[in-house]
């Protein structure tokens, strides 16, 4: 099976497969669990779920030590009087791990010994070496360094050396992380009832941009669920979820540095080279 970009996947019976194009229609995206340790939610409501338009987290989650507590309620006062705060998104930076996962649509392009994962918005990438494992020393880059491997139907890809720049965050309410950022991933394919619990949750909490497409591919569907880790910033690790329907048959181009301004009075801070190219 051939998969755009000149991939290839493959596949084999024994192993899941998730090609094609996902969809997931709500932003910021994360799905809280019903329980447990779990992901922030916006304390600013409209509609009955979280404002978009006023990004404030929850600072008095559990799973927040004082200082990082202190991070997102600063944001959150920010984005109440609409003065906004920069974010690795809308500053037209790698958004880094687990921030990714917050795009509307992904593709996993499976090689034998690398997984590819794409992301729609502005055309971001990363990619899973598979039984393999991190090196003794592990040089931070934007997206960490990735390693993979299938337990059954479960594609399970396990992250770190996260490199922090100027926007750093979690998500979109600004929860900062350490270098001691680890993010495991579970991928696998359910069923209807089963990617219903998670839009009902999704439903709960995030602005809808668009409705998942009312059937899977072949009856099923792609869910995420994600572990955040990391000593500095937490107080224990954290889960939540991602659930995708069958996406469109193409990519839409959103290339984030054709829109610089995203909130009053101020450009984003758009990567440059230290040196041109020519």
């Amino acid at each position: 099976m051939t998969l755009g970009v000149g991939l290839t996947a493959a596949p084999t019976a024994s192993i899941p497969d998730f090609s094609g194009i996902w969809a997931h229609g709500s932003i910021p995206g994360f799905e809280p669990l019903a329980s447990g340790p779990t992901a922030l939610v916006n304390r600013a409501r409209r509609d009955g779920v979280g404002n978009i338009l006023q990004l404030v987290g929850d600072y008095t989650n559990p799973i927040l030590k004082p200082g990082a507590a202190e991070v997102v309620k600063k944001f959150g006062e920010m984005s109440m009087v609409n003065v906004g705060f920069p974010s690795p998104r809308n500053q037209c930076w790698p958004n880094g791990v687990p921030f990714v996962f917050t795009g509307g649509a992904i593709e996993i392009l499976q090689q034998p010994n690398t997984v590819t994962i794409l992301y729609n918005y502005d055309h971001q990438l990363r990619r899973v070496r598979m039984n393999q494992t991190h090196p003794a020393q592990v040089k931070p880059s934007w997206y960490g360094d990735s390693v993979g491997h299938y337990e059954g139907d479960t594609l399970i890809v396990d992250t770190v050396g996260v490199r922090i720049g100027p926007f750093a965050a979690v998500d979109w309410y600004g929860t900062p992380f350490t270098s001691a950022l680890h993010v495991t991933e579970r991928y696998r394919l359910i069923d209807e009832n089963a990617a219903k619990d998670g839009w009902e949750r999704d439903a709960k909490e995030n602005f809808r941009v668009q409705q998942p497409h009312a059937s899977g591919r072949d009856g099923k569907y792609l869910q995420l669920e994600f572990t955040v880790e990391d000593p500095g910033v937490f107080t224990t690790p954290w889960k939540a979820t991602m659930t995708y329907g069958q996406g469109g048959p193409d990519w839409v181009e959103l290339a984030c540095a054709e829109n610089t301004f995203w909130f009053p009075g101020q450009e984003a801070k758009v990567p440059k080279a230290d040196k041109p190219d020519f």
